[in-house]
């Protein structure tokens, strides 16, 4: 098995954030099965290669890049031109299109139909973000009604709901990283996560939406807008509530019924299995020795499947409607 470098444009400061750990958790699960190494290309950092001194290296066909970070996926794929690359999807909307020789591995089943119908003649694959074993319910008090996380928090939620809520109960606002949100996560009643908003300003998707599957391991009643990829394992009415619903008045009500019950969200055995390391153990070698197998055939085999682009879709379009007329006029 060919070994994997994880392309990343740093590991510190302004590159931290959800994403970043989400992509260092997939280079540790590589790393059980296979050889996996960081590579970043825009901060140098002293324990991890640079690329630019790895495509000096002469054996670059016995290795496969990992490229992630959305904006910046065009320009890398024109540097490791005629190197094997895997795209791992998070968010989409991005833009750019793939070339059929780059197999795509995507998160969630949202961002997989994306590029389902994007990129209809390449490789896709569908592997979960993985949940730590610390995400479950300790079956803590709760002495936190309401937790929120400021990033990517709606206008309404913030400007709103939330003083609303603090008026009447004690409501927690995370503007920072927290060591142990899990712990915040196992003393709280509910948790609040608006992001469409957010999402819908950038252009781009919500990938995957771990903090709401995270509270919801942890026994934590989530109220969540169910955009892109929270459409995976959201439910309302079942495992959550649908939050902006109609009016402030309807939420608060529904929140504070949710407070003074206390009931953890009902999640079946089966719910986090998906997401979590030992299962995602089982599909990754699968995953993997299949690209491999692709990535060596590839070096004698030519595509040989139309391209679905710009141009062979106004071509089908046509030859579709002139068809119509046609029989039309039979």
């Amino acid at each position: 098995m060919r070994k994997l470098y994880f392309l990343l444009p740093g590991t510190k400061g302004k590159f931290a954030g959800g994403g970043l750990w989400a992509e260092l958790k997939t280079v540790n699960l590589v790393n059980c099965i296979g050889e996996a190494e960081i590579v970043t290309y825009r901060q140098k950092e002293d324990n991890h290669l640079f690329l630019s001194d790895v495509l000096q290296q002469n054996n670059l066909e016995d290795h496969i890049f990992v490229v992630s970070w959305g904006f910046d996926v065009p320009k890398l794929i024109s540097k490791l031109l005629g190197c094997n690359i895997i795209y791992h999807a998070h968010s989409a909307g991005y833009g750019f299109s793939l070339p059929p020789d780059i197999p795509i591995i995507t998160v969630s089943r949202n961002t997989m139909g994306y590029w389902g119908q994007k990129s209809p003649n390449s490789l896709i694959y569908y592997l979960p973000n993985e949940i730590g074993t610390e995400f479950s319910n300790q079956n803590r008090i709760r002495d936190i009604d309401v937790l929120v996380q400021t990033r990517k928090s709606s206008e309404y939620l913030l400007k709103q709901l939330v003083p609303r809520l603090q008026s009447c109960c004690n409501v927690q606002l995370l503007d920072s990283y927290v060591e142990d949100l899990a712990g915040l996560f196992n003393r709280s009643k509910v948790y609040l996560y608006d992001s469409a908003e957010y999402w819908g300003v950038s252009g781009v998707t919500e990938g995957f939406g771990l903090p709401p599957l995270e509270a919801l391991a942890c026994g934590c009643q989530v109220f969540s807008s169910v955009n892109h990829g929270l459409a995976d394992y959201l439910d309302p009415g079942f495992n959550c509530h649908k939050i902006g619903c109609y009016s402030v008045e309807y939420d608060l009500q529904k929140i504070l019924v949710a407070i003074k019950n206390n009931n953890p969200p009902l999640l079946s055995s089966s719910f986090l299995q998906e997401y979590r390391k030992d299962y995602l153990l089982t599909k990754l070698p699968v995953i993997l020795q299949d690209i491999n197998n692709f990535f060596d055939f590839k070096q004698t085999h030519n595509s040989t499947i139309p391209d679905l682009n710009f141009w062979r879709l106004r071509k089908l379009w046509l030859m579709r409607s002139l068809g119509k007329i046609k029989r039309k006029f039979l």
